[in-house]
């Protein structure tokens, strides 16, 4: 494989690539940092075309720290039906409840104010940063982390990913540029790639030395690997507990004692008088 370092990605290509094309995607419109907030939280581990509908009804409901701050975690996580991985809702709405009580109903426009709401981690505090306050801060989601690799020629260690991602971003244009990274992620990039359109084919080092393998993506930092199956699996009995309970209290002996001890201990049911429900 080249030996030769591997700089900043070429930003003119990138965007000479990726503007003409955006994805057309909702909360591309949007600036306000709760409603892409929200967006970002769903966004993880999910698809896009879940999200979006999701998106709208959940924000239609709650457009505003305050509204969901004030709202039962119930309510919460009814319209997060569908979407999994509840613990997201109930983090989102602690996340409202720390803005509307420390910070006037507004969130943050600092790394660290972002970093310090519950469940907000590095990732999802530079997303708000970057596609709400316009910041030149550089994201680093699962699409970004295989063309840092890969163009790299190498894995890349946590710090090292962020560096490259810093580094590559264009001065005065961090919203552009980190929604046209993802798209080229998302669409070329992909875990099986289509180079030849790629715009960074030229100077990709794992492209230019043939595809040898390993892939420097595989087990770099920030790329996610396979799922495990849902199909029979412990989250999808969370979920259709959590659906069956969000239309009306069920008997706890309708359902897995193991499943219901894991929702009672992540704070997404209450179990009393032997009865399911959501929390109030």
């Amino acid at each position: 494989m080249s030996q030769r370092p591997s700089g900043p990605l070429d930003a003119g290509a990138v965007l000479g690539w990726g503007v003409p094309t955006m994805r057309d995607l909702p909360w591309r419109a949007e600036r306000d940092p709760w409603r892409i907030l929200v967006s970002e939280v769903m966004l993880q581990q999910t698809q896009v075309e879940r999200v979006i509908p999701k998106w709208n009804a959940f924000l239609a409901a709650f457009p505003t720290p305050a509204d969901c701050a004030t709202a039962s975690l119930g309510d919460v996580l009814r319209l997060w039906q569908g979407l999994g991985y509840p613990r997201r809702a109930r983090n989102l709405q602690a996340a409202a409840v720390v803005v509307v009580d420390l910070h006037g109903g507004k969130l943050p426009d600092d790394l660290d104010g972002l970093l310090a709401l519950p469940g907000i981690g590095p990732y999802t505090a530079r997303a708000v940063l970057a596609f709400a306050f316009e910041r030149d801060v550089a994201v680093v989601d699962t699409n970004i982390a295989r063309i840092l690799a890969r163009t790299a020629g190498e894995r890349l260690t946590p710090k090292r990913a962020q560096e490259r991602a810093d580094e590559a971003v264009p001065a005065g244009q961090g919203w552009v540029w980190n929604q046209v990274v993802m798209d080229l992620g998302a669409t070329l990039c992909r875990p099986t790639p289509t180079c030849t359109p790629c715009p960074l084919a030229g100077s990709c080092d794992w492209h230019l030395a043939g595809h040898p393998q390993p892939d420097p993506a595989t087990g770099s930092a920030g790329v996610s690997g396979k799922q495990a199956r849902f199909e029979g699996s412990d989250r999808q009995a969370r979920g259709k507990v959590l659906a069956a309970v969000g239309a009306e209290a069920r008997p706890a002996a309708d359902f897995d004692d193991r499943i219901i001890a894991g929702l009672v201990a992540d704070g997404l049911v209450i179990v009393s008088d032997d009865t399911v429900r959501l929390p109030e």
